[in-house]
């Protein structure tokens, strides 16, 4: 194989020609879905069982805990809703990665604990994978497609 000429022949970064259209629309759709399934489930179990989430949050010293219960159920169910369907996507995805990054710094940072450690960086990568949606948006299966 002639390598020489390989980065001629690249497929510029962000662009969708690697794949078809409808394909690449229903990658765009399916890693949405992916990415909003955690946030999701997680606004569930905290609807599930406040009392536990009310706890853990006093226990790492946030003020309000009540308040911040509910703050993060709207984020993350609401969120996560609009991920999925595709609205307002790029500001969604943007306030679900600062929201991870808040939660891993917040709940995380005891990196020498290897559960904490993995968490921590479970949260930089989401946060790397929603900005990937703030970059190149909802695509054609959204319903900002539709506006």
């Amino acid at each position: 194989m002639n390598i020489d000429n390989i980065a001629d022949r690249a497929v510029p970064a962000g662009s969708l020609q690697a794949v078809s259209q409808p394909v690449a629309s229903w990658l765009q759709l399916t890693g949405r879905a992916g990415l909003a399934a955690i946030f999701i489930l997680s606004g569930l179990s905290k609807i599930a069982a406040p009392e536990a989430t009310i706890g853990y949050i006093a226990s790492v010293g946030l003020p309000l805990p009540e308040l911040a219960l509910v703050g993060a159920i709207v984020v993350e169910v609401i969120g996560g809703l609009a991920l999925v369907l595709g609205y307002r996507t790029k500001a969604v995805a943007g306030v679900l990665a600062l929201f991870s990054l808040a939660t891993a710094i917040a709940f995380h940072a005891d990196l020498a604990d290897q559960n904490q450690f993995i968490h921590f960086f479970k949260n930089v990568a989401m946060a790397g994978g929603l900005a990937q949606v703030v970059a190149a948006g909802a695509g054609r299966l959204s319903l900002d497609s539709r506006r």
